[in-house]
């Protein structure tokens, strides 16, 4: 049941509780009588704790790096809201949403900013449910300015070491290691705090808790990323080419930027555009800078990555690189893969996400004793509001599975086997068209629109059951070229009709009807509440689908960090990784694997010499992360 804002506004309390499943009991829960401690029943933390009398304030700490300089320090503002009995004695957590875009983007499906309404130096106006459902329930809410962004000082830097300890900078004057003022200059302390940091964010917000954990600082308890990016090379990048425009760093810093200053902190954008090398696109210091990835070592923080399987802004390989190095160093995490695409859960799963985060924020923040770290470790979304759960991801009875490419006749499929193709002296030839487009590249080659002369398509036989992969794909050709540079690309297909998830929207739509996660109150004349438009999911039923991509310059086929001309004619071992995927093929459809060179839609700067590429087919294969491996392919029918 769901609360919908014309009754809400009748009854906040009650409509809170019923709307996240909560006993009525809590409704009417009262604050110990000292306040020293939040209420739990239930295994969770009660909204006992008053709102419309919570304590607001701005706070400003002095970071230790200099972006714009002009020789002084650059300073991370902060807006904090928190219960009024922290100042009374009850020590709360604070739970932190650290962003860029809280005065220019800004934030959540109804681009919400921050807003001091009535000009008196503290926040009216507070983007999304965290403050309104948590602050109530004995959670400091902090919302902090990256520095040069807002009321912060310096200039954006774009993943950069600024970025990166914007949040590290505010969470050691929490904790007491650095001064922090208020807009007086008088100094502040957070002496309300009980120690411990939770950070969550989306996209650019959910980048900034992966930097702040990957610089292990102390009092960091866990992060919630959500759409992060792990590696801004990755971001910008894929294997060597340019996904996105030039210098696009300097350009997503001159977005987050407030106008007034975007002129001022021209030439650190014009200095990023140098450092990244938009020449080569290779990867270099100023991309390791930007790297969390090979930092996971260093991570103190539990983890809960949210991430869409089909995320074509923050790709999926964000979450699953960052994903394998967390469990490599035994980092207590969780997982939601969901089917949409750059969306947060409040959006494409309210009810469960809402009442997951809450315990898992009183788990690793307030140390409830509830069963959020037995639970499984994994969410799928197999299909549109169908979810299952695992003990791990990928799931733990995936074998790396070798499917091997066969040729067929010129200008005709060829095959996918586990069996190697026999003799393996066959080749075939197609030349690269960067004008190649997506949907073209996909279609089934029974298609009378279908191209032959500039793609490699390889079908398997309408499978006898059904086929699930859960990983990461690499297809690993031998293939040589008529010149010195082109692409490599490699495309994983589903031929048969199938209800999917619609791309349109990242796969959302969003409703007129609200419904209402927490308190409100007047401040600054502005009406602060916590109703938001629901949504619903788009779905499509389509004869094929890509299941997932990848892309790799040939200039970059031995090394990232270094390009190198092909030697024309020479057999190279082309690994082109694509990106990971959970998906069952059903019985009856086809897979399919297409082999292309550039193709419009995913490198904005597509190699244009058209080379003419030679597979050759002596090894050429995908190996697939089958659940069940060869065993599993063999009973499909590969």
């Amino acid at each position: 049941m769901r609360t919908t804002r014309s009754w809400w506004r009748a009854s906040v309390v009650v409509g809170l509780t019923v709307a996240v499943g909560l006993p009525a009991a809590a409704a009417t829960a009262k604050p110990p009588a000292e306040h020293l401690r939040p209420v739990v029943q239930d295994g969770v933390t009660q909204p006992v704790f008053g709102y419309a009398d919570a304590i607001r304030e701005r706070v400003f700490v002095t970071s230790d790096v200099d972006t714009d300089s002009d020789g002084k320090r650059d300073v991370v503002a902060m807006d904090i809201i928190r219960p009024k009995a922290s100042d009374e004695g009850l020590r709360v957590p604070v739970i932190m949403d650290a962003s860029p875009y809280y005065s220019t983007v800004c934030r959540g499906n109804e681009s919400e900013c921050k807003e001091d309404v009535d000009g008196d130096g503290l926040n009216d106006k507070w983007p999304l449910f965290y403050d309104n459902y948590f602050v109530p329930r004995g959670y400091a809410v902090v919302l902090l300015d990256m520095i040069g962004t807002n009321n912060s000082t310096g200039c954006p830097v774009t993943g950069g070491t600024a970025d990166n300890i914007s949040a590290p900078t505010a969470i050691d004057w929490l904790n007491g290691r650095r001064k922090g003022t208020n807009a007086a200059g008088e100094e502040v302390v957070a002496d309300w705090h009980n120690g411990r940091t939770g950070m969550i964010g989306k996209s650019y917000d959910g980048t900034l808790a992966n930097a702040a954990a990957a610089t292990g600082v102390k009092g960091l308890s866990t992060i919630v990323p959500i759409s992060g990016i792990s590696s801004w090379y990755d971001y910008s990048r894929s294997n060597g080419l340019i996904t996105r425009g030039n210098n696009y760093s300097g350009s997503l810093a001159n977005t987050v930027t407030n106008p007034e200053r975007r002129a001022y902190c021209a030439p650190v954008r014009e200095q990023m555009g140098v450092a990244s090398d938009d020449t080569t696109g290779d990867y270099n210091a100023f991309w390791a800078e930007r790297d969390y990835v090979p930092h996971a070592d260093r991570v103190r923080a539990s983890v809960f990555v949210v991430h869409g399987i089909n995320d074509d802004n923050v790709r999926a390989d964000h979450f699953s690189k960052w994903w394998d190095a967390l469990a490599k160093h035994n980092v207590p995490r969780k997982l939601w893969m969901t089917g949409t695409g750059h969306v947060d859960p409040f959006d494409f799963r309210r009810g469960e996400w809402v009442d997951t985060l809450h315990r898992w924020f009183d788990f690793w923040l307030y140390d409830v004793k509830n069963d959020i770290m037995k639970e499984p470790r994994a969410d799928i979304e197999r299909a549109p509001d169908v979810w299952e759960t695992y003990r791990d991801w990928p799931v733990p009875t995936t074998q790396k599975t070798e499917v091997f490419l066969r040729p067929g006749a010129e200008g005709a499929a060829g095959a996918l086997s586990v069996r190697p193709q026999p003799g393996g002296k066959e080749s075939r030839t197609f030349q690269d068209t960067p004008s190649m487009s997506q949907t073209n590249a996909i279609r089934h080659p029974s298609d009378p629109q279908a191209n032959t002369a500039n793609r490699l398509v390889f079908l398997s036989q309408p499978l006898r059951a059904p086929l699930r992969i859960s990983g990461t794909p690499v297809v690993r050709v031998k293939a040589s070229v008529n010149g010195e540079d082109t692409s490599f690309a490699g495309l994983l297909v589903d031929y048969g009709t199938k209800t999917r998830f619609g791309t349109a929207g990242d796969g959302i739509r969003t409703l007129t009807e609200e419904d209402c996660w927490g308190e409100q109150a007047t401040w600054g004349g502005y009406a602060e509440d916590a109703c938001y438009r629901e949504t619903a999911k788009n779905v499509a039923t389509d004869p094929q689908a890509l299941v997932t991509k990848g892309i790799l310059d040939g200039l970059n086929i031995d090394s990232l960090s270094t390009s190198t001309p092909l030697v024309p004619g020479k057999k190279n071992a082309v690994d082109v990784p694509l990106l990971p995927e959970d998906y069952v093929f059903d019985a009856g459809n086809q897979i399919g694997v297409v082999l292309l060179g550039s193709y419009s839609g995913y490198s904005s700067r597509a190699k244009q010499n058209q080379a003419e590429i030679t597979v050759h087919f002596d090894s050429s294969r995908i190996e697939l992360p089958v659940v069940g491996g060869r065993k599993a392919a063999e009973k499909a029918g590969l």
